[in-house]
């Protein structure tokens, strides 16, 4: 299963294979993940220009030489936002009072099962874009290159997400519930090998949770 292997990616195994006991705990806390949380998102499509090295996204002016180079060739972007929802969060600090190993097990689960939640809201936004003839580029966050984390405070102002979704962003730039996602996704004319892959724009080389 999928997201059993990005489960086991997170928890360092990196194609290793896993003991039965860890298999079940990773199966118990996906259920119980599932059965818990109600996944949510939200996307905006807005025109996207280019001054120097900075990004234009509708009125959003990012200064993000990487921002620009990832969105280079696309004429419009979505601004996107997903979460798990608060009650991740709180099975989450459960789990971390009660049973340490499983809290550790549950971590990757959340993070796998947000990343699932990611990747099917975007195709539905590629299935949309096909029609048109365009294609996404990789969802690229704020965060990743010198596109500034503080801009996830724009994202989700734009997108009205704490309204809508219920995601927000504390002082310390995190965003809450934790279990979150915000990122600019491209559309080009331009198909590529690798549209919903998460590392293609990312220069953290040494990421423990990169992909090959």
């Amino acid at each position: 299963m999928k997201e059993t292997e990005e489960v086991l990616r997170y928890l360092g195994y990196r194609g290793k294979p896993a003991d039965e006991r860890t298999l079940l705990t990773i199966e118990s806390c996906i259920s119980e993940l599932r059965a818990a949380v109600t996944p949510r998102s939200l996307s905006l499509l807005l025109p996207v220009k280019f001054d120097g090295d900075a990004v234009l996204l509708g009125n959003l002016r990012v200064e993000s030489r990487d921002l620009r180079n990832h969105l280079s060739g696309c004429g419009e972007a979505y601004l996107f936002a997903a979460t798990l929802g608060t009650k991740a969060d709180f099975l989450l600090e459960r789990a971390s009072k009660i049973d340490i190993s499983r809290a550790v097990v549950l971590q990757a689960c959340a993070a796998a099962l947000t990343e699932s939640v990611c990747d099917e809201a975007e195709r539905e936004l590629s299935a949309e874009a096909a029609k048109r003839g365009l294609f996404l580029r990789p969802r690229y966050s704020p965060g990743y290159g010198d596109f500034s984390i503080l801009h996830q405070r724009d994202l989700l102002g734009i997108l009205q997400a704490q309204k809508k979704i219920g995601l927000a962003m504390t002082q310390d730039s995190m965003l809450v519930p934790t279990k979150s996602v915000t990122a600019v996704i491209g559309l080009t004319a331009e198909q590529t090998t690798c549209h919903i892959a998460k590392c293609m724009g990312c220069k953290s080389l040494n990421c423990p949770f990169r992909k090959d």
